[in-house]
């Protein structure tokens, strides 16, 4: 064991460890022995792209130092990327209770060319960022936004060519399709490791969070791109747990897995 897995002056070890989901749906974490705070972060579903205009980028949101309780389970939701059926509320990350800290989903693009807006984090929360907006089909075909960071939000989705950088760790906005190339990018997603570089060059962000391309959208959170013959689903979501809360937090104080 090492010298940081020791309570100094107690000489009981410290429970150190980390949980991560990263596939969408409901869950039940249950605090393990010994544990009583943690630090979360928590990354909302992508929305879905629809002719021609792009989704809207997910939101991050961390807290730290919460207490719970040894044996206890938590409900928990891991939203789920914009998809042909799925509501906004489906979409949304969120910790304990919907209302209680959460992360909302980027929009699904609206019918015809309109884009989607991106999702806001909870002001409960010690940090994060908003996601990207996507962007209309004006001029080219629109990409995605991307996820928010952790102090900064994702980059915008752009109708011209190029692309938004994201902020504070956020994904950036996909690069913009042309009339020969029938789809705008995707935006990039956000990892959940703690804050990385900003998203650039068609979005990487945070740390581990994955470009979009060709309409894809990346993981977690980036919105899809504008397709002119459909729709490109969004980047599903994810949330970390990691402890001791009192000295394991975001953005980056002992972040990485242990």
């Amino acid at each position: 064991m090492s010298i940081q897995q020791m309570l100094i002056g107690v000489g009981a070890a410290e429970v150190v460890g980390q949980q991560a989901y990263t596939s969408s749906g409901s869950f039940t974490w249950t605090a393990p022995n010994g544990v009583t705070s943690i630090s979360i972060v928590l990354v909302g579903g992508g929305g879905r792209s629809n002719a021609g205009g792009g989704a809207g980028g997910a939101a991050l949101v961390y807290k730290n130092n919460i207490t719970v309780t040894p044996g206890q389970g938590y409900s928990i939701q891991v939203g789920e990327g914009g998809n042909v059926s799925n509501s906004a509320s489906d979409r949304k990350s969120w910790w304990s209770a919907s209302g209680t800290l959460y992360a909302n989903g980027g929009d699904n693009a609206t019918g015809g060319q309109g884009a989607g807006s991106g999702g806001s984090r909870a002001s409960q929360g010690d940090g994060g960022g908003d996601g990207g907006n996507g962007a209309n089909a004006a001029a080219h075909y629109g990409s995605g936004g991307g996820a928010g960071g952790y102090s900064g939000n994702g980059g915008n989705g752009t109708g011209q060519t190029g692309f938004n950088s994201g902020a504070g760790g956020g994904g950036a906005g996909g690069i913009a399709g042309t009339p020969n190339y029938k789809w705008g990018g995707g935006g990039g997603g956000v990892g959940i490791l703690g804050e990385g570089s900003s998203g650039s060059s068609g979005g990487a962000g945070g740390s581990g969070g994955s470009n979009g391309g060709n309409g894809t959208a990346g993981a977690y959170g980036g919105g899809g791109g504008g397709y002119n013959a459909g729709y490109f689903d969004g980047g599903g979501g994810a949330i970390r747990i990691i402890w001791p809360g009192t000295d394991r937090q975001f953005p980056s104080t002992r972040t990485a897995d242990e």
